[in-house]
């Protein structure tokens, strides 16, 4: 990784041992908090568990998980979009992720693709790609939006399905190990709320924040979980895959 001891945490950040959003509203707007908690609390589970050896991180920006895997692993190789928002201060290599990976075959043990698939066109042919690079039992550890809005634009083109998930990894040779939904209808709520209310003058931001505080709290507990557990199944909102290359 480029500039690697300058490197600061920036969306994810360790708290009390757990990876949680950043409390930096330059990082972590105050209505995304709950989205961000939810997505850091479960590559803060997995990716002790299957981050190994070589590492790429695809769309790296920041690189946000670089404290989760950087005791995990022996290299870690930094690609981002020649026309990223982060200015590519930690890229090793500047690329189109909708083109060939300029990488060898089986280059990777690990390939980290968080909050990137939404991006790409021809999702396809980054599949392939993927695989290609791979090394044999290789990982890729990845997590995509479903209810949420368009952020990014005009390069936001997707959201995912469960089901177009797992036809993605099986057409490309992966298997899928982990496919967990990030949440379910009250997060969904609770998040579509917060982004409403942060702009109220005065009282909207506390509010915001308390709202997703409490619900973080809620969805904790076992009925809270049960919950989100529940409608998670038909109104997910968003998704978190680890999957294997055959």
């Amino acid at each position: 990784m480029k500039n690697r001891d300058s490197w600061k945490p920036s969306k994810y950040v360790y708290r009390k041992g757990k990876l949680r959003a950043s409390r930096d509203r330059s990082e972590v707007g105050a209505g995304s908090r709950l989205a961000a908690d939810l997505v850091a609390g479960l590559y803060g589970t997995y990716v002790p568990q299957y981050a190994r050896g070589k590492l790429v991180d695809l769309g790296c920006g920041k690189v946000p998980l670089f404290e989760a895997y950087g005791g995990q692993v022996t290299e870690n190789t930094c690609v981002d979009w020649p026309f990223s928002r982060h200015q590519n201060r930690y890229s090793d290599v500047v690329c189109d992720l909708n083109r060939p990976l300029p990488f060898p075959d089986g280059a990777f043990d690990t390939i980290i693709l968080s909050d990137v698939l939404e991006h790409i066109p021809e999702p396809e042919k980054l599949w392939q790609e993927m695989h290609r690079i791979a090394s044999v039992r290789g990982k890729l550890i990845m997590n995509v939006p479903f209810y949420y809005p368009l952020h990014e634009q005009p390069h936001d083109y997707y959201r995912y399905s469960e089901h177009a998930l797992r036809r993605f990894a099986r057409q490309a040779g992966f298997t899928v190990l982990v496919l967990k939904p990030v949440g379910g209808s009250l997060e969904i709520m609770v998040d579509m709320l917060a982004k409403h209310l942060q702009f109220i003058p005065l009282i909207g931001r506390p509010l915001c924040l308390a709202l997703q505080h409490s619900a973080y709290a809620f969805i904790r507990t076992r009925v809270g979980s049960r919950l989100s557990e529940r409608t998670a199944q038909s109104l997910p909102f968003g998704y978190f895959l680890v999957a294997e290359k055959e």
